[in-house]
């Protein structure tokens, strides 16, 4: 008879591998984890561009259950952090778990005998059965080249931010960067350092705030495995700072004003040059956007070896880029540092849940579920970074764990109950989602700039209008009574409390 496990993980990032700690320690051993990959760490395994780092500061960037005393810096760079990823995997001993170059394409939910079957891809495809399953494979997991006209005629190199090629050498070549978010940011000003040329492309510039990243003392690192309290402590300060800009960057309040001439002021200090800063000064409401951080962006942009092009890309032609102005740039190499495949529509995979309902034809027209984990129509089926649990001022990892002690206090309710299945009442789902879109309504991020926040008929799937500690809150209020349960040897919805 083919295995039915407790609990299956789809991802083995941060998320999973923190998924699969938080359930072992509840008690839930009978898991997998689907892993496409061939080793963990997720988009720290797969963001290996020049400079790439968090940023997110490194005592916030981590689980608090799971601290890491020997972050080298204040912002930690991407193969710490995935080495991080890795310790974590074998400290808990968590490897028999993980099933690698196994790609899921496809879930669905039998309802008579509640079990989901998880479908791989390959060759050897086969298939998973289990009784619960988290989906932790992140909000931005897929990239994928943009949608600019004549980009197939090109026939220089092209390279995406997300799948860097570390074979091809920029010594003596002219390169264009394509964007001027998070991963640009950090990208430019490495480029600028081998390349002979560089053209950063802008649709439209961010709000930039310098980075305080310095290098950790030893003899602190040494205090915070020593006395793990005075780390603790360190990080609440760190969480507590991030929390209260939220007064700044989630509503549009003095303090917004504020953070623009503070980044205007960072502008001014690092150009000099009036019609570059005209050029790099955003129009838009800090907070719309992802706020960036950095300290050499600025100084790269006016290296000698360096231009930035404002004029909108018509075209990519056989040899380079043609701008709207009638320039066309030739180039050796174009790195596009934009494009991915935000799933606001639910994973790049059917998902059938009762009566064959799916996932992506409910969520077309938006997103939504109750507290960021569960939909209705699809039992025991929890979400990771689901709709709505983005932060805009805060460490994401700060929300998984609310997401995660959730998850795990609803799956052992299922396995302990010996349930058939657990599934939010649609009801229950609906008014929460109705007062969430309120909120939504006098943030920044709906105050009118376009953001991968935001569907193309404007409505926010994606982040959460309130602080951390509010969504915290949320996260340690399970209740049953907000869902259907069914046992597993009868039909009937077993009583649960008003």
């Amino acid at each position: 008879m083919e295995k039915i496990y407790d609990t299956l993980v789809v991802g083995a990032g941060f998320t999973g591998i923190g998924a699969a700690i938080k359930l072992t320690e509840a008690g839930v051993n009978d898991l997998v984890i689907l892993e496409r990959g061939d080793r963990v760490g997720g988009t720290w395994r797969d963001n290996t561009y020049p400079g790439a780092a968090c940023d997110i500061p490194s005592l916030l960037y981590s689980f608090s259950f799971v601290k890491n005393p020997n972050w080298s810096r204040s912002y930690a760079p991407g193969d710490e952090i995935c080495a991080h990823i890795e310790h974590m995997v074998d400290d808990f001993g968590l490897r028999r778990f993980i099933r690698f170059r196994t790609e899921v394409s496809g879930l669905h939910f039998d309802e008579a005998q509640g079990i989901w079957t998880v479908q791989v891809k390959g060759k050897r495809a086969r298939a998973f059965r289990a009784r619960t399953v988290v989906l932790a494979s992140g909000p931005l997991p897929d990239h994928r080249w943009p949608d600019i006209r004549g980009l197939e005629s090109y026939r220089g190199h092209k390279i995406h931010s997300a799948d860097w090629d570390h074979d091809y050498d920029f010594t003596g070549k002219r390169v264009a960067v394509v964007g001027t978010g998070a991963s640009a940011v950090q990208i430019v000003p490495e480029l600028v350092k081998r390349a002979d040329f560089v053209k950063v492309f802008q649709r439209t510039p961010g709000w930039v705030l310098p980075r305080l990243d310095i290098a950790t003392p030893p003899v602190a690192q040494a205090l915070f495995a020593r006395i793990p309290a005075v780390q603790q402590v360190a990080r609440q300060a760190v969480f507590w700072g991030h929390e209260l800009t939220a007064t700044a960057l989630v509503w549009d309040t003095p303090l917004t004003g504020l953070v623009a001439r503070l980044a205007k002021a960072h502008l001014r200090q690092q150009v000099s040059d009036p019609w570059l800063r005209r050029q790099l000064t955003p129009n838009f409401t800090p907070g719309c956007k992802r706020m960036l951080m950095s300290n050499d962006y600025y100084p790269a942009l006016q290296r000698n070896n360096c231009k930035l092009i404002d004029w909108p890309i018509a075209t990519v032609s056989p040899v380079g880029i043609r701008t709207s102005d009638g320039i066309e740039h030739h180039l050796d190499a174009i790195v596009f540092a934009t494009g991915y495949d935000v799933h606001l529509t639910g994973p790049p995979y059917p998902v059938t849940g009762i009566g064959g309902r799916s996932l992506a034809d409910e969520w077309a027209g938006g997103a939504q579920a109750f507290k960021t984990v569960n939909a209705h129509g699809y039992p025991n089926l929890f979400f990771m970074t689901g709709p709505n649990s983005g932060p805009g001022h805060n460490s994401l990892l700060v929300y998984v764990e609310g997401q995660l002690d959730y998850t795990v206090r609803a799956i052992t309710t299922i396995l302990g109950q010996r349930l058939r299945y657990l599934d939010v009442r649609k009801d229950v789902q609906q008014r929460y989602n109705e007062r969430l879109q309120k909120r939504l309504t006098k943030t920044t991020w709906m105050s009118g700039c376009s953001s991968w926040y935001l569907t193309a008929d404007g409505y926010n799937a994606a982040m959460y209008p309130g602080f951390a500690t509010q969504y915290l809150r949320q996260m340690r209020d399970f209740r049953t009574s907000d869902y259907v349960a069914i046992t597993r040897d009868a039909l009937h919805a077993v009583p649960t409390p008003a």
